[in-house]
């Protein structure tokens, strides 16, 4: 029940993950719903990718492969620690 739950979890924050990287494309216009939305998946994420991307540099200066680097380790430690829930 508890691992269930705890994966469910893992699942919507990843895939607000995927959505703040997806909005990280799309050119900034200064204020509206968007940049709102921008700024509250921001507010969630960052703190969670800051710490890969500390570790891991940017490919070639410009490829940022740390929201990868972060699923993976999400998805990981949460089936490892569902499965002894």
């Amino acid at each position: 029940m508890i691992g269930t739950i705890l994966v469910k979890v893992a699942d919507c924050y990843s895939l607000l993950i995927i959505i703040y990287v997806c909005m990280s494309w799309i050119p900034r216009r200064g204020e509206g719903a968007l940049e709102d939305i921008r700024s509250f998946l921001g507010k969630l994420c960052d703190p969670y990718l800051n710490l890969f991307k500390r570790l891991i540099p940017p490919i070639g200066g410009v490829l940022d492969i740390t929201p990868i680097i972060a699923l993976i380790v999400l998805s990981l430690g949460v089936s490892i620690i569902a499965r002894f829930i």
